[in-house]
């Protein structure tokens, strides 16, 4: 993409952040991250009982179906905020509610 004013080629990640801080939608696309690290990082066999997903500010509330796999989930509860940052490439989650 080129800047008209500069003559200069701008990359379009570049254009993307610059446009999401100045309309402020930063926190809608940090969520949406969010969702598709907890997709990608836990796989599928979690998202089968996986039954919502919501961060709000630094808590990411889970919710899923199975019990079991809850009691199982909350003993890795370090591990899996670590991944989940480190797939995020920030640290955005400090706490994990599995409910």
């Amino acid at each position: 993409m080129r800047n008209n004013k500069k003559e200069e080629f701008v990359s379009i990640s570049d254009v993307l952040k610059d446009f999401k801080s100045q309309n402020k939608l930063s926190k809608g696309f940090l969520k949406v991250d969010v969702d598709a690290a907890w997709k990608e990082v836990m796989g599928p066999g979690v998202m089968t009982y996986t039954t919502g997903i919501k961060l709000s500010g630094e808590k990411l509330f889970i919710d899923l179906s199975s019990s079991v796999l809850r009691q199982e989930l909350s003993y890795g509860r370090s591990k899996i905020i670590a991944n989940l940052n480190e797939h995020l490439g920030k640290e955005v989650i400090k706490t994990l509610v599995l409910r």
